[in-house]
């Protein structure tokens, strides 16, 4: 077994009365690369937004290197800046340029130097692609580009974890081979990833390890060879029924 670097042990989350979240097991090892898939209004970005401490859970605990992070008296920026999130909508800092949007953050959270979180920013806007684009505002680039500029902001922090909630929903569809092959090589590069996505083949081809939820509950979980080539649950068959032509 490889380091654990997440350990998620009976998690449930609920809005009022409604439950969104129902006793969720799971654990991610160092260098995998974990899809989360299942219908829309599943608990899947509830899922990713509590690990992330961007919605606190109702019960539950979240292991950190063996560490809960659940509960008073956890520094939930530090926590980010090594568990980082790309979302689905960029969430870019529109009055600011691309080069500064990857730069605040490192020297806020970080307290890095402004030369040192320059040199930084500059080396993953270039990974990913949008070094020619670093002073253009967001407005100014495309979904994907943003998308691109996102991952290199998050990247920027040197996170152990990279969770992605979406990352390909808000784009068109000719942007969204862009930012996955960005996720593939990150993948390739062995980066330690949690990612909610309805992109099927990204999750059988990518994936170490796939979990589908349904209704806030874990069905089945498990290696894409497993979920993908021999789903145990009638709700598994049905759900990826509909991939299987792909």
């Amino acid at each position: 077994m490889g380091e654990t670097i997440l350990q998620i042990n009976h998690l449930s989350k609920s809005f009022g009365t409604h439950e969104v979240l129902k006793d969720i097991d799971f654990t991610v090892q160092k260098g995998d690369v974990t899809s989360i898939i299942g219908a829309s209004g599943s608990g899947k970005s509830t899922l990713l937004r509590c690990i992330n401490l961007l919605e606190t859970p109702s019960s539950g605990e979240i292991l950190y290197h063996g560490d809960n992070v659940v509960g008073r008296g956890v520094n939930a920026p530090a926590y980010r800046s090594h568990v980082g999130m790309v979302f689905q909508s960029f969430n870019l800092f529109s009055n600011m340029i691309v080069l500064e949007n990857c730069i605040v953050g490192q020297v806020k959270v970080l307290k890095r130097s402004r030369e040192e979180a320059r040199q930084h920013a500059m080396h993953y806007l270039e990974k990913v692609g949008m070094a020619p684009y670093i002073n253009a505002k967001p407005r100014q680039i495309s979904g994907g580009q943003k998308q691109r500029v996102a991952i290199a902001r998050a990247l920027a922090m040197d996170p152990e974890v990279l969770l992605f909630d979406e990352p390909t929903s808000a784009l068109d569809p000719e942007m969204v081979g862009e930012v996955l092959s960005v996720m593939q090589e990150l993948a390739r590069e062995g980066m330690t990833m949690l990612v909610v996505t309805h992109e099927m083949a990204f999750a059988r081809d990518v994936s170490t390890h796939v979990v589908y939820m349904s209704d806030g509950v874990i069905c089945e979980q498990g290696s894409p060879e497993e979920v993908f080539g021999n789903p145990q649950k009638e709700s598994t068959k049905e759900f990826l029924a509909r991939f299987r032509s792909n």
